[in-house]
């Protein structure tokens, strides 16, 4: 019995210790009841185990801080916390998750830091997480969506979707599912339609519903890393190289927003920049540019511009 109370309590030091939490030999002498001495065996122990086992447990060592007089666990390939903070930062931004989503992944990604970071952790997001505003969703769960979704996609199989398009207007749809992306608040599905397999469709995941996969399997490759380095807010359209100028304040802003832009010439205080783009997302990027931007080539795309921007004046007249 002895034995036994000794191993659980070895394992619940090393337990607090994963948890992030920093520890004297004497706080644990008294939680415990046991002496000091006691505790340092329980401690050497757990630190001997890690080092026999370096490669199995990713370098992690129980180390002790003369300064703080404390022993902590530190892991060479555990994400740091300001790593977690930033990470946590982005998923606040994406808004893409419900409130309640958010919370529980937040709250896991807060025990992978120590204790006193954990409270810096709480101080820096609780005004953000206070207002934060989940975009609409019609599913119950996006992730519960995104994970069912990953296990078709990999099987490659046929699915049926229940869909709520843009109008509201509930529709089911069996598709070739290839892909999921994030853009601008979203997950998207890119699934080619069964009867139409020559343009792939974007079906946001959290207007999914229902989904069944189907036994009949297909045998089709999809590079989404190229689509969304041409693609902008997921407007599918046509594939083209245009042309057009710059003259705003941060040229850098508008290379980061379309990833396959490049600036081939430079007029004064104007850029020329040429981009292969993929779908009318572009329109919609360039014209909240305003002035700064003009288009340039090819011709098709600049009537197709100035008839936009003739629409847009007709609403102000």
């Amino acid at each position: 019995m002895k034995r036994e109370n000794k191993y659980n309590r070895i394992l619940d030091i090393f337990y607090r210790a994963f948890k992030g939490e920093e520890f004297t030999a004497k706080q644990l002498s008294l939680k415990y009841n046991m002496s000091t001495k006691s505790i340092k065996r329980d401690i050497s122990f757990i630190r001997n185990f890690l080092a026999e086992n370096r490669e199995q447990v990713g370098n992690a060592e129980l180390v002790y801080n003369r300064r703080k007089k404390a022993y902590s666990l530190v892991f060479d390939h555990f994400l740091l916390s300001k790593e977690l903070m930033s990470i946590v930062k982005v998923l606040i931004g994406t808004r893409a998750f419900s409130k309640n989503e958010l919370e529980e992944i937040i709250r896991k990604l807060k025990g992978m830091t120590s204790y006193e970071d954990r409270g810096k952790m709480n101080d820096l997001i609780s005004n953000e997480m206070y207002h934060y505003k989940q975009v609409v969703h019609h599913s119950k769960s996006v992730i519960d969506n995104i994970w069912q979704l990953v296990h078709i996609i990999e099987n490659k199989h046929e699915m049926t979707i229940s869909y709520f398009k843009q109008n509201g207007e509930e529709v089911e749809r069996r598709i070739r599912p290839l892909s999921i992306v994030f853009s601008e608040y979203y997950f998207y599905l890119i699934a080619y339609d069964i009867h139409h397999d020559d343009v792939p469709h974007h079906y946001r995941v959290d207007r999914i519903v229902d989904m069944v996969e189907h036994r009949k399997s297909f045998n089709a490759s999809f590079d989404e890393g190229e689509l969304k380095s041409k693609i902008q807010y997921m407007y599918p359209g046509v594939s083209r190289h245009i042309k057009f100028s710059f003259c705003g304040d941060s040229v850098q802003a508008i290379l980061d927003k379309i990833p396959t832009a490049c600036i081939v010439e430079k007029k004064g205080k104007s850029y020329i920049i040429e981009a292969d783009v993929y779908g009318k997302g572009v329109n919609m990027f360039l014209l909240s540019q305003g002035s700064w931007v003009k288009v340039l080539e090819p011709q098709e795309y600049v009537e197709e511009m100035r008839e936009e921007i003739k629409k847009m004046m007709a609403q102000y007249e």
